[in-house]
Order: structure tokens, then C-alpha cells, then sequence
């Protein structure tokens, strides 16, 4: 069983930047896919992005994250960041990172082991 925990949230002007991470513990990751969800209140949990941890392919939801948002692993450190640049007040919502044996996908029911959510607030 996959264990994430999630940190890095916080409140950033329109802009500015965050770094998320979640970081991995249980079996070994090399079959995994990691993504990361964000949900708006009132709305639904909707896929951001995600890395397969073999190879590192990576996988970006539409043009509104491309580009601004960028999503990486530490090997040493079993852990998958997200940077997030360029921030704009629509990306405010409470993040969540996931694991899933297997490709990629973005269908969050896809995911298997959750970590809890971190808040993103960008003010204009």
C-alpha cells in the first residue's frame, strides 16, 4: 500500500509561484503513476498532472496548466513535485496527489491511494 503526503500549499498573490510535493512511502514506485488533482469549491476533483515514476513520462491536463505548471520526481527522495508558475486566481483549489499501478491516466477514480489535500489560494 502506497502512503503520500502532501505539502507545499499556502497563499500566493497572482504570479507568484508554489511548490508542491508528495512524498511516497511503501512498495517500491518503478510501476507507478503519480498525479496530482486539484478541486474548486463546489467542483469536481479534475486531473492536473501526472508522471509515470519509470522513465518519468509526463502527462498535462489542457493549455491552462501547460506551460505553468510542471511536474517532476526525486528518486533518492521517492517524492514528485509539482511547480506551479504564473499562478492565477482560477487555480485556487485544494490539491491532491495520487498513485495508481499503471500508465497514466486522468480519470481520478483511476487512483488508488490518495494523499490528504494541501490549499492553494492565489488573490488577484
Amino acid at each position: 500500500q502506497v502512503q503520500l503526503v502532501v505539502s507545499g500549499g499556502g497563499l500566493v498573490q497572482a504570479g507568484g509561484s508554489l511548490r508542491l510535493s508528495c512524498a511516497a512511502s511503501g512498495p517500491p514506485l518503478s510501476t507507478y503513476t503519480i498525479g496530482w488533482f486539484r478541486q474548486a469549491p463546489g467542483k469536481e476533483r479534475k486531473f492536473t498532472a501526472a508522471i509515470r515514476w519509470s522513465g518519468g513520462i509526463t502527462y498535462y491536463s489542457d493549455s491552462s496548466v501547460k506551460g505553468r505548471f510542471t511536474i517532476s520526481r526525486d528518486n533518492a527522495k521517492n517524492t514528485v513535485y509539482l511547480q506551479m508558475n504564473s499562478l492565477k486566481p482560477e487555480d485556487t483549489a485544494v490539491y491532491y496527489c495520487a498513485a495508481r499501478g499503471g500508465n497514466i491516466q486522468t480519470n481520478p477514480y483511476e487512483y488508488d491511494y490518495w494523499g490528504q489535500g494541501t490549499q492553494v489560494t492565489v488573490s488577484s
